[in-house]
């Protein structure tokens, strides 16, 4: 039974914590997904997608900037939002009223404003939606290009020479200059701080998030109180605002000024208006096309797999199970010669333990693709070796950052 809230109670265009939480794990999802997508038609054409699946986070990002700008000028709410039939709407004044002095459309009437996104509201919202995930993922990978989030006891042999930039402070036997220092007392406090920032982080939102989930303040995230806006359920009005205007499907088809509606565009301008409305086309089909995508992409995964439609039909795999994230057919004249290689790791071909994915899609052990990190003599060292935190593909041969491995929990 779903919780109501003392303001839900009375409020029906409030939405509840789960509808919040829903929309805002879609939105988490949706680069993982993408690069999962894009990383196994790399390895069918590794030459051109390689590279976009290597800047992902980046491109991605772009691209998110595009996506999140229309919805939130077109739809008023973001494109997570807009699939739980949310938006969002200004509130009068500074926004940092409590529960009781929550903003209501008659208030926007009496004052005559509209409770819309204006350009500081939409270039906020972009801010928090498109930037804050770009710069908390380029954290989290260099957290772990600098050996956080997993004991390298665990998976380095004791011989392995200590490259840590706290450790290299720490050894008496070296003399690094200033700027060296610098930098290596930059990413060691770094390594130690980032746990607690983002557990901090993470328990400030808690705090928001169960002071709306009790009415207690109608904003459930600090930068909506920030920004003077809040996230309401869509009404009869807004359904009826957006079924008025023209959507693009429409304006293509229109008929030309000043003739009768039944007339039809001639191929010269529909041609000028398909390429115009093009961008808008692409992004507004995307509420449609993305969720058939996964749905379809996941369909395939679930057919292909061990206990999918596909193993039970007799055409699987008969020789172990296959990796969490699976290549694509193979073609005809190698699918033979790379059958027995499906579920092994890629290093040293045996059982794969501590399953870690490469971006091209292949699956190793930890320990064996850390192995393969490129070694450099370390002047500061004295000669000796340490990482350069790349390696290079065993399939594919392309040079791979180590925070980009992505380790597969069963």
């Amino acid at each position: 039974m779903e919780y109501l809230g003392p303001g839900q109670a009375q409020d029906p265009y409030r939405p509840s914590i789960f509808e919040l939480a829903a929309q805002d794990q879609l939105r988490d999802l949706l680069s993982p997904v993408v690069r999962y997508v894009l990383s196994v038609f790399a390895q069918r054409n590794p030459r051109y997608l390689l590279r976009i699946v290597n800047h992902h986070d980046s491109l991605f990002a772009l691209c998110m900037y595009f996506v999140e700008r229309h919805y939130l000028v077109t739809h008023g709410g973001s494109f997570a939002e807009t699939f739980y039939g949310l938006k969002r709407r200004k509130v009068l004044g500074s926004g940092r009223g409590g529960p009781g002095e929550e903003k209501t459309k008659a208030a926007f009437e009496l004052t005559g404003k509209s409770d819309r996104l204006g350009r500081k509201e939409v270039a906020g919202s972009l801010a928090f939606l498109v930037l804050m995930p770009y710069l908390k993922t380029k954290a989290n990978d260099l957290y772990e290009r600098l050996g956080g989030g997993v004991d390298a006891d665990l998976f380095s042999s004791p011989a392995a020479p200590i490259s840590s930039p706290l450790a290299l402070l720490r050894n008496a036997s070296l003399n690094p200059s200033l700027l060296t220092r610098l930098k290596l007392s930059s990413q060691a406090l770094f390594k130690l701080s980032y746990p607690y920032v983002n557990l901090l982080w993470e328990l400030y939102l808690l705090v928001y998030n169960l002071r709306y989930l009790f009415g207690k303040s109608p904003y459930w995230r600090p930068w909506f109180r920030l920004l003077g806006i809040e996230v309401r359920r869509m009404g009869q009005e807004d359904y009826e605002r957006l079924n008025s205007i023209q959507t693009p499907l429409q304006k293509l088809f229109a008929a030309p000024h000043g003739a009768p509606p039944t007339t039809r565009p001639s191929i010269r301008l529909f041609l000028s208006r398909l390429i115009r409305l093009s961008p808008s086309l692409a992004l507004d089909s995307l509420r449609l096309l993305l969720p058939l995508s996964i749905f379809g992409f996941r369909l395939l995964e679930w057919w292909y797999s061990p206990t999918g439609g596909a193993g039970r039909l007799g055409r699987g795999s008969k020789k172990g199970s296959q990796p969490a994230l699976r290549a694509p057919p193979l073609p005809p004249s190698s699918a033979s010669a790379d059958s027995d290689e499906r579920g092994k790791c890629v290093v040293h071909g045996g059982p794969v333990e501590n399953p870690t994915a490469l971006p091209s899609g292949w699956i190793g052990c930890y320990k064996c693709l850390r192995g393969l990190e490129e070694e450099v003599e370390d002047p500061v060292a004295g000669g000796a070796k340490r990482g350069t935190g790349r390696l290079r593909d065993p399939k594919t041969g392309e040079w791979v950052d180590v925070g980009r491995l992505r380790r597969i929990m069963g």
